[in-house]
């Protein structure tokens, strides 16, 4: 029995393999599975395959090794096989032949079903009177309930104002952690590192050291033994900044006291400061100086300086004072970028935390027609939040609100004095603060008032039960509504 062999492919559905047996003219179709591939067909697909070959009078089968296809082409009597040459030589089972549902003959008695089920309408509804009468009761129903639940108002009024004036005395500490009614709110620190370089053009003169200054050093024995100095030792003034020589050569100082040697020195330090007057080196450094004494017959010479381009200590100290103004300018800037526009920075409590670096070129005592200075410095300060003192301002005047009004909006405040802060890390200020305050208004009184008049009626009974600083302003909506809605929910009051 001829055969159309159909394959599978991972892209079909249902519906592509239905459209693909609309084709059939052979009395057997055979649907192929592929071996790598996988068709999403469901049990309750297959089923609808199988209906819609049997109804182009064919008999559908399968080839597949897939377990639970072969599971379910069972369950529905679709015959199954390993391969298409096994398909077209084993025998196929046979399909049962498909049942045809017979109509039932129409019923001849429907009209008469229909009547007896059905009454029949009075006349009064038939007619035309009838029908206008009922047509104009409920139009007239509907402008009723459009007139009471459409209408809407809006009542704007203006109560009599006043302004609330006050001056808060403010302190702001770290250790405090919230607002406060008595006026104390938290100061919050801040801490910024900045850094800068500058120049500065040196026209100033230095004294450069030159060649060191030699003399002659005595020695003389404080005890009956031998004594030896050996080369190196240092021997200087007595003077706050003792100018120090070393000596050149290895001496043996005699036994026996006031025994004395002389030994050749020379300064430490290259200069003209090394040009010390006769008798002023008299201090022996180190344990040595116990068994003898020094000084110097005569002045000691030969130390000379070169007077160069250079950087003063007043230069120096100029450039400093130049580079921290525009650090602490830095910092500033820095620190009023890292809180909010109304925030209070406590300039008092600016200070420097610790110098970083501070780094000169040239060094002290060398020569140069320009001095550059690197500062890396860490500077805090504190600041006061705007929300803190809003919070104080508005708590301080809420507690002195005059009988009958109420607050129309927050209140307005400003620093009245510069804040000091005191030994203790306090700092004081004191805020000017003003609101404005309104005549309460007590909007049920106002609906009751309102609701039902005519927009004229209403705004003259407002006006002479209500102290107003300008007439109230009534709105309605639509506007060519005569009345005031009669519901409350529909009228809005709204205080200015």
């Amino acid at each position: 029995m001829k055969t159309q062999i159909i394959t599978l492919e991972s892209h079909d559905d249902l519906i592509s393999v239905r459209d693909k047996l609309s084709w059939v003219k052979t009395p057997r179709v055979l649907l192929v599975w592929p071996k790598y591939e996988q068709v999403n067909l469901r049990l309750l697909d297959l089923k609808v395959l199988q209906r819609h070959t049997d109804s182009l009078g064919a008999q559908l089968g399968l080839v597949t090794r897939r377990a639970n296809i072969r599971r379910d082409a069972e369950s529905l009597g679709i015959p199954v096989f390993g391969t298409t040459s096994a398909a077209q030589k084993d025998l196929w089972p046979f399909a049962p032949p498909r049942t045809q549902r017979m109509p039932k003959n129409p019923r001849r008695d429907l009209r008469q079903l229909r009547d007896t089920v059905y009454e029949k309408e009075p006349a009064w509804r038939t007619s035309l009177t009838g029908r206008v009468i009922t047509f104009t009761v409920g139009v007239i129903a509907f402008v009723t309930v459009a007139s009471l639940f459409v209408p809407r108002a809006a009542v704007t009024l203006y109560p009599e104002t006043q302004i609330q004036k006050s001056v808060i005395p403010v302190t702001a500490s770290e250790s405090v952690q919230s607002a406060s009614v008595t006026g104390s709110i938290p100061a919050k620190k801040l801490s910024a590192i900045v850094e800068t370089e500058q120049s500065l053009a040196i026209i100033s003169e230095i004294a450069i050291p030159k060649s060191k200054a030699q003399g002659i050093a005595r020695f003389t024995n404080l005890s009956q033994g031998e004594v030896k100095i050996p080369a190196g030792t240092i021997v200087s003034t007595a003077t706050d900044l003792p100018i120090r020589f070393v000596t050149l050569n290895d001496t043996l100082l005699n036994p026996g006291v006031d025994e004395f040697v002389e030994v050749p020195i020379e300064a430490l330090e290259a200069g003209a400061s090394g040009n010390v007057l006769a008798g002023t080196l008299i201090v022996v450094d180190g344990p040595l100086g116990l068994s003898i004494a020094v000084g110097n017959p005569s002045a000691t010479s030969g130390g000379s300086d070169s007077s160069l381009i250079g950087a003063t200590e007043e230069d120096r100290t100029r450039l400093r004072d130049v580079v921290m103004e525009n650090l602490r300018r830095d910092a500033e800037t820095n620190f009023r970028n890292q809180i909010a526009p109304g925030d209070l920075l406590l300039m008092d409590t600016f200070e420097v935390v610790q110098v970083i670096e501070e780094t000169y070129d040239p060094p002290a005592g060398q020569a140069g027609n320009q001095l550059k200075l690197k500062m890396k410095v860490e500077f805090a300060a504190r600041y006061v939040s705007a929300e803190d003192m809003a919070q104080v301002s508005n708590v301080a005047m809420d507690s002195s609100i005059p009988e009958g009004f109420e607050k129309s909006d927050v209140a307005a405040y400003s620093p009245l004095t510069d804040p000091s802060t005191d030994n203790a890390g306090v700092s004081h200020f004191e805020l000017d603060v003003s609101r404005a305050l309104h005549k309460k208004v007590d909007d049920i009184l106002v609906l009751s008032m309102v609701r039902g008049l005519r927009p004229s009626s209403a705004l003259a009974e407002l006006t002479s039960a209500l102290s107003m600083r300008q007439p109230p302003e009534i709105t309605l909506s639509p506007s060519w509504w005569p009345w005031m809605p009669l519901i409350p929910f529909n009228i809005s009051v709204e205080t200015k």
